[in-house]
């Protein structure tokens, strides 16, 4: 146990001495010492230079040892996957981008030969082989159900339906795999480095070229009997065509129904088209008309008050390219049309993570699977 704070104190505050250690753990002094001693003959921690600028004999500084393991973090979209390698400090060594627009739909062992080539051009750029990475995660659209294995609510991603799909992919890795919803991962970042830190619960809702939300409920994500809590997507509301089971388009942002057919971010285009902007684009072009903003405003705030209606959360922070192309100025219209309903008020925040947030939830969650393995079992 004393081993596991001291490692984690050194993960969150960076170098430390050994008197540092003692003071934050409650240990004496010849235990801090037995114990640092104990950890890098384990290869866990090492030296990393001393304290400067104090009176007195300089203190030497230890740090978590970045070789102690590595990870892999993969975020999967309709046209490809991004994969990053980082070691056990959450330091991004490698990163590698993969198109698989052409693959077939039944695909499965061709996919698996996606992943590993990411993955392994990750770890090429790293300077790294696969016989050095410990666990990896994969982020992506819809769930794995738990009672079949198979991959529900992705019907738009080919080669990914296969029944054994994390085995194979573990098989392929040769390490331990998780598959989790990519929006459960934003959530994870905007937990630990954006806008939900120190709320334990929350609503995230990603409005992109896909439509989802992950509910976070006392710090963890609500899972649902298939995997599927949160795919609002498929949600009914006025305006918008139902998703049938049949339809098999129903997850493209471009068909189907649901809440998705109002504010993803084809409707959001489309929008300005109807509006008489037939040259826009994108979704920023298109929020930064007054009619086209309020109008996603409206149809926002419409399928969150039924989000919120019933799981009241303390907060909602807005991802993805519409919020983020839509800014305050969104948030703040979407907050007003809050006003007078009989409903909770939650606080609404635009999520400030840098970079893709569903690839950092997945490196968070690769980092903590790895510590917790290698930390306990050192």
């Amino acid at each position: 146990m004393n081993d596991r704070a001291a490692l984690d104190l050194l993960v969150s505050q960076g170098p430390l001495t050994r008197t540092q250690i003692g003071e934050l753990t409650g240990l004496s002094k010849p235990t801090a010492s037995q114990l640092l001693a104990r950890l890098a003959a384990a290869g866990l921690v090492r030296t990393t230079g001393n304290v400067t600028g104090r009176p007195g004999p300089s203190a030497q500084l230890y740090e978590i040892n970045p070789a102690a393991a590595h990870v892999a973090a993969l975020a999967v979209d309709q046209l490809g996957l991004t994969a990053a390698v980082a070691d056990i400090t959450g330091q991004v060594l490698g990163e590698e981008r993969i198109d698989t627009t052409e693959v077939p739909a039944d695909a499965t062992d061709l996919t698996a030969r996606l992943v590993a080539r990411a993955v392994d051009g990750a770890l090429a750029k790293a300077g790294l082989d696969r016989g050095q990475l410990h666990r990896a995660v994969i982020g992506t659209p819809g769930a794995l159900d738990p009672q079949t294995g198979l991959l529900r609510y992705a019907p738009h991603l080919p080669g990914w339906q296969s029944r054994a799909l994390r085995e194979e992919l573990a098989d392929v890795l040769g390490v331990p795999l998780v598959i989790e919803n990519d929006v459960n991962l934003a959530a994870v970042a905007e937990q630990h480095d954006g806008a939900a830190q120190d709320f334990d619960d929350f609503v995230l809702v990603w409005v992109d070229e896909g439509v989802g939300a992950a509910i976070v409920l006392d710090g963890r994500p609500l899972r649902g009997a298939t995997g599927g809590a949160g795919e609002i997507g498929y949600m009914p509301l006025p305006g918008a065509p139902l998703a049938r089971d049949g339809d098999r388009s129903a997850a493209r942002p471009d068909a189907g129904g649901g809440f998705q057919r109002l504010v993803g971010t084809p409707s959001v285009i489309g929008l300005a088209h109807e509006y008489g902007a037939p040259e826009v684009r994108t979704a920023a072009e298109a929020l930064a008309r007054d009619d086209v903003r309020a109008e996603v405003a409206r149809r926002l705030a419409t399928g969150l008050a039924a989000v919120v209606a019933v799981v009241d959360p303390r907060l909602v922070v807005l991802s993805g390219e519409v919020p983020q192309a839509g800014g305050e100025a969104l948030r703040t219209l979407v907050e007003d049309e809050f006003t007078g309903l009989a409903l909770p008020r939650p606080e609404i925040r635009i999520s400030d993570i840098a970079g893709n947030p569903i690839l950092t939830g997945a490196l968070r969650t690769a980092l903590a699977e790895a510590r917790d393995a290698v930390f306990d079992t050192a």
